[in-house]
């Protein structure tokens, strides 16, 4: 591969779309740019897939567009060569070679032999270029369907899960790719619903629950918005929900399944231990705990909507 390649902005603009009564995807506007991984993030059932999908044409829109470089996938001239794109749903003929996987795609792309064992030897496949897929693990075949996309050695990437069934050392792999994909000026596009799976690999982070946008900025944003929280335990559960509700302590995490356990945020230690104190609680423990990155998009991904979406700083 040459060592730079124009990406494009990927775009996506008021998109909407219904099946039946479900609103899989509600009025979501947000961009990946040019030499940049941005990480598309949200739980299970979010709406992830379905907007990568529009992306890629293979769903109609209700309202609303998905373009790569100004213009739908079905306008690009040379779609493959434009775009890769590995969808979790990939799937592969048992009884092929990856050598040969890659062979049906070749001439659509239009490329060579040459080039479908280059991209093998990139994903880690050349030694079993030609064993059948059927014997392959899932890991492996995650790396097949990302040797597809990079077939025609396009400028934007649009990766769905690709971590899904990589082990640790096949994750470390994936990230130093991805960022050496971005770092040649590709538009790299990873979905995922784990933020930690992730979080070493994204420069962007887009945040979407229930098919809206929650929040759209740089990594470095998101931490930003992290905030410590405070695990307080008492024997006397009935108590210290009465000194939290007089407090008017509101921002209330958890519980952690068990009574007299609290984690609170926005408020400080100091005042908690003070308070109780002063009301003669008895405090078994009073802990701060610094948020990590995985707290603060569980917090945003369970606002969701009705948290309204934030973007930061948002590109």
């Amino acid at each position: 591969m040459s060592g730079t390649h124009e990406g494009a902005v990927v775009a996506v603009d008021h998109l909407t779309k219904t099946f039946g009564a479900v609103r899989a995807v509600d009025d979501l506007s947000f961009t990946a740019r040019p030499g940049r991984v941005t990480g598309f993030l949200g739980p299970n059932g979010a709406g992830k897939t379905t907007t990568l999908r529009i992306l890629l044409g293979l769903v109609r829109a209700t309202s609303g567009t998905a373009t790569v470089g100004g213009r739908r996938y079905g306008e690009l001239t040379r779609p493959m060569r434009s775009v890769g794109a590995a969808l979790e749903a990939a799937s592969f003929h048992p009884g092929r070679s990856a050598l040969d996987h890659l062979r049906v795609y070749a001439p659509q792309v239009g490329v060579d032999d040459a080039r479908c064992r280059e991209v093998l030897d990139l994903v880690g496949l050349g030694p079993v270029a030609d064993r059948r897929v059927g014997g392959f693990s899932l890991g492996m075949r995650q790396r097949l369907g990302l040797a597809t996309t990079l077939l025609g050695d396009p400028g934007v990437l649009i990766l769905d899960e690709p971590a899904n069934g990589l082990d640790p050392e096949g994750i470390a792999w994936l990230r130093a790719l991805l960022r050496h994909l971005a770092g040649e000026g590709r538009t790299v596009l990873v979905s995922s619903h784990v933020l930690s799976e992730v979080q070493q690999t994204v420069d962007d982070v887009v945040i979407i629950a229930r098919g809206t946008l929650v929040h759209q900025s740089s990594l470095a944003e998101l931490a930003a918005l992290s905030e410590p929280s405070v695990r307080v335990v008492s024997p006397d559960a009935a108590r210290l929900d009465e000194l939290i509700a007089s407090a008017g302590w509101t921002d209330r995490v958890a519980r952690n399944g068990s009574p007299g356990v609290a984690v609170l945020r926005r408020v400080s230690a100091a005042e908690i231990g003070a308070r109780a104190f002063a009301a003669g609680l008895e405090i078994h423990e009073l802990a701060t705990r610094e948020a990590g990155l995985e707290d603060t998009f569980l917090r945003l991904v369970g606002e969701g909507p009705a948290g309204g979406a934030t973007q930061g700083g948002a590109r």
